[in-house]
C-alpha cells in the first residue's frame, strides 16, 4: 500500500508547487520534489538534466505522483521558439513521469497531472464541464498532448488530469493587472464581458489535494464554481484597491502587442468552465466568487 506520509512532487519551483509543498508539510506529508539542478537537501532528487530516465524507484510507495511543469503561458510575446518553450516544458517531464509510473506495473502510485482549462478554447454561451470536447486554439492543442502523455501511465495508474483555471493571486492571473491598477490606468480587456474562469490559489491547493485523497480519475476541472467575466475580475481589483476601471484595451491592440495567440487564448477567450467533477465529489470552496477571491489574493502578501 502507498505511504500515507509522502507524494512525489515536480514543478515545485512555481507558484501552486511552492503552495501545495507548504500545504503537505503543514500536515505532516513528506514530499520529495523533482528538480533541474543539484539537490540541496535529502527529499529532492535532480531530473531531466541529462538523458537519463527518471528512476522508477523514487516513485514507488509514493501516495500520488503529482506533476506540475510547465513555462509560464504569462509570458508575451508567443513567439516561435517560446511556444517550443511550452510544449516541452510541458510534455517531456509529463512523459517522463508516466514512462517511471508505468514501469511499476501494479505498484504503480496515482499519477495527478497539470493541464488547464485552456483545454476548451473559446466557446461563448455554452457551460462547460470535464465531458465536453477540446477546443481548436494552439493551448487547447497543448493540453490534449499534454492529458495524453500523461495518460501513457496506465495502464494500472489511477491518472487524474488537472485542468486548472487561471488562479488569483499577485503571482498569478493578477500579476499583469495590478501595476495597471495601482496606477489608474485599467479597465475591460477587449469587450471585457468574456466569461474567464478562475481559482484561488488557496483552493487551487486544497483541490489538488482533494483529488489525491478522494482518489479522482481522468479530467477535473480546477476552476471556480461561480461564473466571472473579465470586466467582473478588473473592477474587483480595481474596488480593492480604490481605483478607478474605465480604460477599455481593444482586442486590435492586445494583438498587436501580445500576439494572436496569446490574446485569443487568455485574454479575450470567452470559457465558462464548471468544477462539475470537484462538486460532485463533495469539494467545497473556501472562495465561492471572483470578488472573494480577490480580496483574499491582495490581503496576501507574498
Amino acid at each position: 500500500m502507498p505511504e500515507s506520509g509522502r507524494v512525489v512532487l515536480a514543478g515545485a519551483s512555481g507558484l501552486i508547487g511552492e503552495a501545495l509543498i507548504e500545504s503537505f508539510r503543514a500536515d505532516g506529508i513528506g514530499v520529495t520534489t523533482l528538480v533541474r539542478r543539484p539537490p540541496r537537501t535529502a527529499d529532492e532528487h535532480e531530473w531531466l538534466t541529462d538523458d537519463r530516465p527518471l528512476d522508477p524507484s523514487l516513485l514507488a510507495g509514493a501516495r500520488a505522483v503529482i506533476g506540475l511543469n510547465g513555462a509560464s503561458i504569462g509570458r508575451f510575446p508567443w513567439t516561435r521558439s517560446y511556444k517550443s518553450t511550452l510544449v516541452w516544458s510541458r510534455i517531456t517531464p509529463t512523459r517522463a513521469l508516466a514512462r517511471a509510473v508505468r514501469e511499476l506495473k501494479t505498484d504503480a502510485p496515482p499519477l495527478v497531472s497539470a493541464s488547464a482549462v485552456g483545454y476548451y478554447g473559446s466557446v461563448p454561451g455554452v457551460r462547460l464541464t470535464e465531458t465536453s470536447p477540446r477546443g481548436e486554439t494552439f493551448l487547447a492543442d497543448l493540453c490534449g498532448e499534454w492529458e495524453a502523455a500523461a495518460a501513457a501511465a496506465g495502464p494500472h495508474a489511477r491518472v487524474s488530469m488537472l485542468r486548472t483555471a487561471p488562479v488569483v493571486h499577485r503571482r498569478g492571473v493578477l500579476k499583469p493587472l495590478l501595476l495597471l491598477t495601482r496606477l489608474g490606468v485599467s479597465g475591460p480587456i477587449g469587450r471585457g464581458t468574456q466569461v474567464w474562469p478562475w481559482i484561488s490559489l488557496e483552493d487551487e491547493v486544497r483541490a489538488i489535494r482533494h483529488v489525491v485523497d478522494a482518489q479522482l480519475e481522468g479530467p477535473v476541472n480546477l476552476t471556480g464554481p461561480t461564473r466571472a467575466t473579465a470586466n467582473d475580475l478588473g473592477f474587483a481589483l480595481a474596488t480593492q484597491m480604490n481605483r478607478p476601471f474605465l480604460l477599455r484595451a481593444p482586442e486590435w491592440a492586445l494583438k498587436l502587442g501580445l500576439g494572436k495567440d496569446a490574446t485569443e487564448a487568455l485574454l479575450t477567450t470567452d470559457a465558462d468552465v464548471a468544477p462539475e467533477v470537484l462538486q460532485a465529489s463533495g469539494f467545497e470552496f473556501r472562495h465561492p466568487t471572483v470578488e472573494s477571491a480577490v480580496a483574499a489574493a491582495l490581503a496576501d502578501p507574498a
